[in-house]
């Protein structure tokens, strides 16, 4: 399997490479990353397939619309069969094309497409932890800049007394859907790194909210 590895991944990297919108959210590094997480999940399961899991990690973003695009939802899907596609021109092992397409499938977060293998479970959680920690924060406030969001409501971050709006405020987005990712994990080992993760993610919302109510004025 080392050797397979070995092979594949340089012309996995190469691949996912010549795909892309601009998005530094979910550029090369972030895949990289995704792949990083992916080992260190592997080892608590020696049975998975690590070649399926490199593949999808490295090409589950292929097609990668906006987060607000109406298309957003068919990504993974879309993402999926273009892999399959470029995966059989490249001879990648025809009995492991369909788990890495389900894999690339059940990654996304928007798809809600189920994770039925332990592959599938392990790119799953592997990528949704990269929206935790210090990463996970930067790229929150990258992907709100893109799409005109502005970092925090102005006398109430903490929607105390509104609706939460991730559309409208960055700062909304941990509450709406990063502190549930933990929950989400399919592993016990993506859970506890994600936990961790969100540890590091609620303290800095904790400074964040200290800092903003001085600047607006509603310090105590």
């Amino acid at each position: 399997m080392h050797n397979q590895i070995a092979f594949w991944r340089p012309r996995l990297q190469h691949l996912a490479s010549q795909y892309g919108n601009g998005d530094g959210a979910h550029d090369i590094s972030h895949l990289e990353r995704v792949w990083t997480t992916a080992q260190h999940l592997l080892t608590s399961h020696p049975g998975a397939d690590a070649l399926v899991v490199m593949a999808a990690c490295y090409l589950h973003d292929l097609i990668n619309p906006p987060k607000d695009s109406p298309n957003r939802a068919q990504a993974s899907s879309l993402s999926a069969q273009e892999a399959q596609s470029q995966l059989t021109k490249l001879d990648f092992p025809k009995e492991q094309l369909a788990a890495v397409a389900h894999a690339i499938e059940a990654h996304s977060f928007s798809a809600g497409i189920p994770a039925k293998t332990i592959e599938a479970m392990i790119v799953q959680d592997a990528d949704r932890i990269d929206a935790l920690g210090a990463i996970g924060l930067a790229r929150m406030f990258h992907i709100g800049g893109q799409l005109g969001r502005v970092l925090a409501h102005g006398i109430d971050p903490l929607a105390t007394q509104r609706p939460l709006d991730d559309k409208a405020y960055a700062l909304d987005h941990i509450e709406t859907k990063l502190r549930h990712l933990p929950s989400s994990m399919k592993t016990e080992a993506g859970r506890k790194l994600a936990e961790t993760r969100l540890g590091f993610l609620m303290q800095f919302r904790d400074q964040f909210i200290s800092e903003w109510q001085v600047e607006t004025g509603e310090a105590s």
